[in-house]
């Protein structure tokens, strides 16, 4: 966004010069005066202007560029309709436009004008007199033009080459001389009382919350001099009240345009003078905001203090003859902005109105069986927020909380009041809030001594009661508002988690974590592993570290709760009743004290007075099903004295729902898991035999996660005492269905060469045992050989090679050569012809054996190929035969930095060399 103010100077059109007169829009249904075929001559004392980028943050930016220019202006009688036009056509601009907005606002003397130019020209130009289709003004769009003819006193459109141009002009109102706001005329013995001269300390702070001006008067009031606190924050001087009810700190208050209200600062000699001040937010001709604070001596406040207006039995009186609002003369003014200093600033008048020595407010849940406590003052915590009493407390109207009550002793009827149990109050006064005939919620007055009240006073309190109600409404449906956004977003976000992962325990840590501290204090969650299991606990999680080891120990004594299905939250006090018991044997055992209730105790170790105390509060259970069966229990708890309000439980109900659910498919994922992985490993030779005078190396690696089988698959086993058979094969593709035929080849290959066949009968018969597969038949590459070691100290390899990459011989000269004939692969045909070659490795020669995913490793349009298998062989010489398979998958790995995409097996066999004597 860029901006510019232009202070001053005469302009006799608020349009550039040497512009051409654009072509006015006329709108049907609207006088002719309100719209304007030109533009008026007017003289302009001030201009501010800005351009926004066409995004959707651009419009609210517009509303406070143009609510800050018109309140440093002074034209706050205009800046509601201007801020509310401003949006409109900025929104059409940005949003539905698409393109960048220019507003321009010109001061005149008389009131002030603004135009919006967007930057989409292309429109037709429309005619004087023709008719125009404004359209709905529910529609999401198109209002701005509307609005402009209802609130605007002169409107227009200007059409260019480049811009369309939307001006409105606001007037403002007759401002006769005369008394704007003032309070009664009193006699002088009754006029505040000032110490010699009052002083008016006047602070200027500029945008970043630091001082850049200070009169004399501050300097007197407080002691210190414009140069020691020039450049200093505010915050630094001002000791600001954070009380019950006060939702506005010093850093928000400076940034309202008008606020009014006391506070402290500290002077020079340390101590805090109380002061009353009135802040106004102002702006300069170069655009800089900067707030002025008037400051007075708290006791001289009516120097600046707004004045209430009088109640309406004084209102007759009054020179303006306005009535007053009850609201107002009950809360005061300005109210609290926000639901809970609301309730407490109503509990504490309440209170004052009828000198009683506490007072409660509850709010009424949906269903209307229920009131939490949401605001008390003068009781013990004990009744403070969100504990919950019936509606229905016993028979009769005095038991209701839909219709007034006095009780003038509660000693006679005990009970009666179930909130004000035990607190040593004796009279008391309710009354229901209510709006349009529903229960909201109950407001009351309590004395320590009986009798105090009548139904007078539940009249006064039902009066205000009534004035309060629908403003109390109002701002809970707001809070719920803003709970239930943050409770969507909450969900969203944990659902997204809970489903990012398969592992069980990482899903327990993930449903306490965002349980604590969001919703509750502590967590705990229980685990069913099935039907005839009981819960078993599996995870404990505390805000404070220190004090989970406690937990865990408290809740390993106490029996696991009931696995209900019912939904919904439940109370479970054993936690809270075993800490007690915990807290006295250990308060009892410190003292030395013996005997007595600890004998009813079980023995043991109970947790810390710190961990009794953290368990103490409210504790709710909330069952976790999934797929109709309870897997486990979700607990949530609070420390002493604190409970859950319906809002939390309604939002760890939905959190449990979605948590059941993602930890079943954890439990169901590590179980298939488990099955897949022993049925792989059953796929695998058990083991590499020793063969005497041969070097036997296999390195296996499965592509996919979770795959320890595919479809490559090697063996090496005993077919008599001095020969071995070995293979290694790949079937046509790869996981479960591959891996299927893997163990069909390898188990086959084993029991056929074990029966004395020759290499190409087990070959010959292993094919036809795949084309009986029928439908789940694959085509297999083999190389199948049998190796007998000599008593030269050289091997002798009978091999045959069934489609498969060729194995390669390493000699010690460092020559490669294939060792093999290709010839068909299995699974195609069924008459077989093959035959076996014979090779005979001497001392110190190695035979390399690999399937296609060594061979076919790809990197773009590169592949490794069977000569690049050949280059890496001829660096092995004299390496072990570990050594030669440990190097060609080096190779293979740094070939390509994509992860293979397809199983690989390397076998390589070598012949020691002969002992040097």
């Amino acid at each position: 966004m860029t901006t510019g103010v232009i202070p001053g100077g005469h302009n006799p059109e608020p349009r550039p010069t040497g512009e051409r007169m654009p072509q006015q829009r006329h709108q049907p249904g609207q006088a002719s005066p309100h719209v304007e075929t030109r533009s008026r001559s007017s003289v302009i004392t001030a201009r501010a202007a800005a351009t926004f980028e066409p995004v959707g943050r651009s419009v609210a930016t517009a509303r406070s560029f143009v609510r800050d220019t018109l309140q440093g202006w002074g034209f706050a009688d205009v800046v509601d309709d201007a801020v509310v036009l401003t949006s409109e056509l900025v929104t059409n601009a940005v949003v539905h436009a698409g393109t960048h907005a220019d507003v321009l606002c010109l001061r005149t003397d008389d009131g002030v004008r603004i135009e919006v130019a967007d930057r989409y020209p292309e429109r037709e130009v429309p005619l004087q007199g023709s008719a125009v289709n404004m359209g709905s003004p529910d529609r999401e769009g198109g209002r701005g033009l509307q609005l402009c003819a209802a609130l605007a006193a002169r409107w227009g459109v200007e059409y260019t080459s480049t811009h369309k141009n939307v001006w409105f002009q606001l007037d403002l109102p007759e401002r006769p001389v005369g008394t704007r706001a003032a309070g009664p005329s009193l006699p002088a013995d009754l006029l505040p009382l000032a110490d010699g001269r009052v002083r008016v300390a006047v602070v200027q702070i500029d945008r970043k919350g630091s001082i850049s001006a200070w009169n004399e008067d501050a300097e007197e009031i407080f002691g210190h001099t414009a140069t020691e606190v020039t450049g200093k924050p505010l915050t630094d001087l001002a000791a600001w009240p954070h009380t019950p009810g006060t939702g506005t700190g010093i850093a928000e208050a400076l940034q309202l345009s008008r606020w009014e209200g006391s506070y402290g600062i500290r002077g020079a000699d340390g101590r805090v003078t109380p002061v009353y001040a009135s802040h106004l937010r102002v702006r300069d001709t170069g655009g800089e905001p900067s707030t002025v604070c008037l400051l007075v001596r708290d006791h001289e406040r009516a120097v600046l203090q707004t004045p209430l207006r009088l109640p309406a039995s004084d209102a007759g009186g009054s020179s303006d003859g306005q009535s007053s609002d009850p609201f107002e003369v009950f809360i005061g003014s300005p109210a609290p902005d926000d639901l809970d200093g609301l309730l407490q600033r109503t509990v504490e008048r309440a209170r004052d109105m009828l000198d009683g020595d506490s007072a409660f407010l509850l709010l009424a849940t949906d269903d209307e069986t229920e009131l939490e406590v949401r605001a008390s003052t003068g009781l013990p915590s004990a009744r403070q927020r969100f504990a919950r009493v019936p509606v229905e407390a016993g028979p009769g109207r005095y038991g209701s909380a839909r219709m007034p009550a006095v009780h003038d002793d509660l000693a006679a009827v005990p009970g009666a009041v179930p909130l004000l149990a035990g607190t040593g109050m004796r009279s008391v006064v309710t009354v229901p809030l209510k709006v349009e005939g529903r229960l909201t919620g109950s407001l009351g007055v309590a004395a320590e001594a009986p009798g105090r009240y009548s139904n007078e006073e539940a009249l006064r309190l039902q009066f205000a009661a009534d004035r309060i109600a629908l403003a109390v409404e109002s701002a809970r449906l707001g809070e719920l508002e803003r709970l239930r956004r943050g409770s969507l977003s909450f969900l969203v976000e944990a659902s997204d988690l809970l489903a990012g992962t398969l592992d069980r325990d990482q899903t327990l840590a993930l449903m306490a974590q965002m349980t604590v501290p969001t919703l509750a204090t502590w967590c705990a969650v229980y685990t069913i592993a099935d039907q005839a299991s009981d819960p078993y606990l599996s995870y404990v999680l505390h805000e404070d570290e220190e004090l989970i080891d406690g937990i865990k120990s408290l809740l390993a004594k106490v029996p696991p709760p009931d696995p209900v299905p019912t939904p919904g939250a439940r109370v479970w006090t054993a936690p809270g009743e075993h800490a007690h018991q915990a807290a006295l044997r250990s308060s009892m055992r410190s003292l030395g004290l013996t005997g007595g209730p600890t004998r009813q105790v079980s023995a043991g170790i109970g947790p810390t007075l710190a961990t009794a105390s953290a368990v103490g509060g409210e504790t709710v259970v909330l069952p976790l099903v999934a797929r109709n069966r309870v897997i486990g229990m979700l607990t949530l708890g609070k420390p002493t004295d604190e409970h859950f309000r319906q809002e939390i439980l309604e939002l760890a109900e939905d959190l449990s729902r979605r948590a059941a659910l993602a930890l079943d498919n954890a439990r169901l994922y590590s179980e298939r898991t488990a099955i897949s992985q022993a049925l792989q490993r059953s796929l695998l030779p058990p083991g590499t035999p020793h063969i005497e005078g041969m070097e036997v190396e296999v390195i296996y690696r499965a592509a996919g996660e979770g795959n320890e089988v595919g479809g490559d698959f090697y063996d090496v086993f005993p077919i008599d005492d001095n020969a071995y058979g070995f293979a290694i094969g790949d079937v046509c593709g790869t996981g479960p269905n591959a891996a299927a035929v893997t163990g069909l080849a390898r188990h086959a290959l084993r029991l056929l060469a074990r029966e004395g066949l020759s290499g190409p009968a087990v070959l010959e018969r292993l094919n036809s045992a795949i084309l009986d597969e029928g439908a789940r038949s694959r085509f297999l590459t083999l190389l199948y050989g049998e190796m007998r070691p000599q008593e030269d100290g050289s091997a002798e390899m009978k091999v045959v090679c069934a489609g498969h990459p060729l194995p390669l011989r390493l000699r010690q000269d460092g020559t490669v050569e294939a060792a093999a004939e290709p010839q068909p692969l299995l699974g195609v045909i069924e008459d077989l012809e093959l035959y076996e070659q014979t090779v005979t490795l001497d001392p110190g020669d190695v035979l390399l054996c690999v399937t296609d995913g060594v061979t076919e490793r790809r990197e773009g349009t590169r592949m490794l190929g069977d000569d690049g298998l050949a280059d890496v062989l001829t660096t092995c010489t004299g390496l072990t035969a570990g050594a030669v398979a440990a190097r060609i998958m080096r190779a293979v790995e740094r070939f390509a930095s994509d992860a293979p995409s397809d199983d690989m097996a390397i076998l390589a066999m070598r012949v020691p060399g002969l002992q040097k004597d």
